[in-house]
């Protein structure tokens, strides 16, 4: 099992900048203000010849408020995950009451400690350091987490205490990516139509902060898991509202994640308010979702409590609203109470399963002749629309790619044919299919018939004899 090494401090001393920083990736936001960081984000240190996970955490505050206390709950939980805990301070600001308090909770719990002292550009290490020796944690790490300087020996001070945080040399393969993610799954929605609370439903704990405020996840948190045998990696991410609400620098962080999640993912699940019906910004993410191609399950949250006319207007409104996802299943479950969840994951699997199909190409081509047989194609200038033979040109979302004659004019209408019988034949459920036609070359394009010399005299003589004809007439 890998080293698990969790970042806690106050808000605001560079927890995040340093995540980044030693994971050598941009998954956790960096702004300059406090709060920032909610859920515990998890990445892999490789470096140094080491190989660890480390846990980002928001910031540790004694305030009262409600979101504070959960942020708080989110890193004790990381706390209690990890095997070395990495107490970071800011040494411009100097140690404060925060600090000693956290100090405090650290010792109490018994882990290691390595106290970590940020932001030292320009200042000597002994004076960043003197403060902070009050709070009995022992030798510090300074180091500048933006500019990188220092991360080196806390790197050697982290695998002198946690030798287990050293990489272990292998003559097996390392295992593929694709197989250690398992099915990436993105959880898409509104802000507050109950994203995060349906995946700690899912994870059986409060993975991430639940609070009955829109917007209250701003990070893509991945979040891996097995069930029943499968590998997944649920991606939650931050809430995407219209563009007009969209006024903090954070929010348009937050969009950005949301979209590279999407990017991410294998499967989408896009979670729908029951209450509210389908609004524009369910409309707006779902033409995203169809845009990028990726398998769809659609979960319409807050079921429960709805009278059976209100249950008729919401699937009336789906079907009227959102035609063009027909082909992904729709799950009607209430996140809060669990029903209806557990069914989600067999959608999940066929929805996967389908966009990566590996369809060789007789069978492709026997679907479409099977298709053409059934019901031609229409004629153009005299001419039928002639389609030669079909073959997979991608995955995820299968790209079906038709060779013929005369396939740049075939209407919308024949092609919507095409793909409904692909679909059908293949079983190809949850996921858009895509097809894209080709123009076969014609071989004899652009190039001059070779005449036998019997042809080429009877070509001058016709010459000749129109030439004379037009002397005579002049």
């Amino acid at each position: 099992m890998k080293s698990v090494i969790a970042l806690v401090g106050r808000p605001n001393v560079g927890k995040s900048t340093l995540f980044n920083r030693l994971t050598k990736s941009r998954d956790a936001l960096v702004a300059d203000f406090s709060g920032l960081t909610r859920d515990r984000i998890y990445g892999t240190v490789k470096s140094d010849g080491c190989d660890f996970i480390l846990i980002d955490t928001g910031g540790m505050t004694e305030q009262a408020d409600s979101m504070s206390g959960l942020m708080r709950k989110q890193a004790d939980l990381a706390i209690q995950e990890s095997d070395l805990v990495l107490f970071l301070v800011d040494g411009r600001a100097g140690m404060t009451s925060d600090d000693q308090n956290i100090a405090q909770t650290l010792r109490n719990v018994g882990k290691p400690i390595i106290l970590v002292i940020n932001k030292s550009e320009g200042e000597q290490r002994e004076l960043v350091s003197a403060d902070f020796y009050a709070l009995g944690l022992g030798e510090p790490q300074v180091i500048s987490a933006s500019q990188g300087r220092g991360t080196a020996n806390l790197i050697a001070a982290i695998t002198d205490i946690l030798p287990a945080a050293l990489a272990v040399e292998s003559d097996e393969e390392e295992e593929n990516e694709e197989t250690r993610m398992g099915i990436r799954l993105a959880v898409l929605g509104r802000p507050n139509v109950g994203k995060s609370t349906l995946i700690n439903r899912i994870m059986g704990e409060e993975r991430v902060v639940a609070f009955d405020e829109p917007g209250t996840t701003r990070d893509s948190i991945h979040i891996p898991f097995e069930k029943d045998g499968t590998r997944y990696t649920l991606i939650d991410t931050a809430g995407v509202r219209r563009r007009s609400k969209v006024s903090e620098m954070l929010e348009k962080f937050s969009i950005v994640k949301t979209l590279q999640a999407l990017e991410e993912a294998n499967v989408v699940l896009l979670v729908l308010d029951a209450h509210d019906g389908i609004v524009e910004q369910d409309l707006h993410l779902a033409g995203l979702i169809l845009q990028s191609g990726r398998a769809l399950v659609i979960a319409v949250n807050k079921w429960d409590g709805l009278e059976k006319g209100e249950r008729d207007w919401v699937t009336t409104n789906i079907e009227r609203r959102i035609p063009f996802l027909n082909f992904a299943n729709t799950h009607f479950i209430s996140a809060l109470h669990g029903s209806g969840v557990g069914l989600l994951f067999k959608s999940v699997k066929q929805a996967y399963e389908s966009a990566m199909a590996q369809i060789p190409t007789p069978r492709l081509t026997r679907v479409l002749e099977d298709a053409v047989a059934d019901h031609q194609p229409p004629m153009v200038n005299g001419r039928r629309i002639k389609f030669r033979y079909a073959h997979l040109g991608g995955k995820n979302p299968p790209r079906i790619i038709i060779h013929g004659n005369q396939t740049d004019k075939t209407p919308n209408s024949y092609m919507k044919y095409l793909e409904n019988t692909f679909r059908t034949v293949l079983k190809l459920h949850g996921t858009p299919i895509m097809i894209e036609f080709k123009m076969s070359d014609n071989p004899f394009k652009d190039k001059k018939k070779k005449l036998t010399n019997e042809q080429l005299v009877k070509k001058r003589r016709l010459e000749n004899q129109h030439s004379n004809l037009k002397k005579r007439r002049d």
